[in-house]
C-alpha cells in the first residue's frame, strides 16, 4: 500500500509578490527549491499562517538567490505581500519506507527568504 507523506517543507517564508494576472502557480527562489528538494512543476500545498488559507498549486522556478515567493493567478487572492507561509511537498511511498523517511525541511530567514 502506498501512503502520502511530507517529502519537503519550506517553513515560514514571506510572500514577496502576488500576481493575479499570471496563469497560475507559485514562483520560488531556485535556492530554496534545491534546499528543500522541490522541483519545477511539483504539486505543493501552501499554508498561509496569517489567514489560515490552504492552497494547492504547482511550482515554477524563480531567480536564484532572490528570495522570491510569488503567488500567481487565483492564488494571489489568498495572500498579501508580507504574509508568512509554509510550502509543503508530498510524496507517495510504501508504508515501510515511510516509517524511516526523513523529509527535507528548510528554515530560511523570515525577512529575506534566504538560507543563512
Amino acid at each position: 500500500m502506498l501512503i502520502q507523506v511530507v517529502k519537503s517543507k519550506i517553513h515560514r517564508v514571506s510572500v514577496t509578490q502576488a500576481d493575479l494576472n499570471y496563469i497560475g502557480s507559485i514562483t520560488i527562489d531556485e535556492n530554496l527549491m534545491e534546499a528543500s528538494n522541490i522541483i519545477e512543476g511539483e504539486r505543493v500545498q501552501i499554508v498561509n499562517i496569517n489567514n489560515g488559507e490552504r492552497i494547492e498549486t504547482y511550482v515554477i522556478k524563480g531567480g536564484r538567490g532572490t528570495g522570491t515567493i510569488c503567488l500567481n493567478g487565483p492564488a494571489a487572492r489568498r495572500v498579501a505581500v508580507g504574509d508568512k507561509i509554509i510550502i509543503i511537498g508530498y510524496g507517495f511511498m510504501e508504508m515501510e519506507e515511510a516509517k524511516s523517511f526523513k523529509p527535507m525541511i528548510v528554515f530560511p530567514n523570515e525577512q529575506t527568504n534566504l538560507i543563512d
